[in-house]
């Protein structure tokens, strides 16, 4: 049985990021191109920095707010990531435009999922896929990722079920939780960002540490 993937999002230095991929992360999660809040943002340059600093094996995430196809392109080639992560309203079209200018390139589509685990994202428009990633939304603070809120679980299971493409879950996993949400819902890959920070908003060492151990020995 494969290992599941693990991304961690929102990294904003190098030293953070290495130290996860020491840890066994398998993804860095870079947030650029800022519409919702988040503190996690950084620049394009920060993170061509962090992914050139980063071992060959140890793949990136460009998690954009973006719903400029252009835009969208040339940042994914100037980073030179693996996989983008698309936090938008996109409409189809530009999303094949992406598909089509960068076919190397894997997409991930974000479903928002209620914390009754109501499916707040119509499914059926997503056409171009490489990946989901279900995650909560903070409709108060206008917040579609690095909430630190759970949802019900439920539904993430009944979607990496019915799904035809790979599944990740975020949304309030923390090293507590992960290793349930894994056992209950049987993902692809998990996605963490608050759940292993530390006070000062850079990686906790023994959380990302106990987050990995406790995902692959699920």
């Amino acid at each position: 049985m494969n290992k599941v993937k693990i991304q961690m999002a929102g990294i904003r230095s190098i030293d953070d990021a290495l130290m996860c991929a020491e840890y066994g992360v398998d993804i860095i999660g870079l947030l650029v191109g800022q519409v919702h809040y988040s503190d996690d943002f950084i620049s394009k340059d920060l993170a061509k920095m962090i992914k050139q600093a980063l071992p060959h094996d140890i793949k990136t995430t460009l998690i954009t707010h973006l719903d400029n196809a252009t835009e969208i392109i040339d940042l994914a080639k100037y980073i030179d990531v693996d996989y983008i992560q698309l936090h938008s309203n996109i409409e189809e079209s530009k999303v094949q435009n992406i598909k089509n200018n960068l076919p190397d390139k894997k997409l991930i589509r974000l479903i928002h999922i209620a914390n009754d685990g109501n499916i707040l994202t119509n499914i059926n428009d997503i056409k171009i896929a490489d990946f989901y990633i279900t995650d909560s939304i903070n409709m108060h603070t206008n917040q579609v990722g690095g909430t630190g809120l759970m949802h019900n679980l439920d539904t993430d299971r009944e979607l990496v079920r019915s799904l035809d493409k790979p599944v990740f879950i975020a949304g309030g996993l923390t090293p507590d939780n992960v290793a349930n949400v894994i056992k209950k819902c049987n993902p692809f890959g998990v996605d963490v960002n608050s759940g292993c920070r530390a006070i000062d908003g850079t990686r906790d060492r023994e959380k990302v540490a106990q987050f990995v151990k406790n995902a692959h020995n699920s």
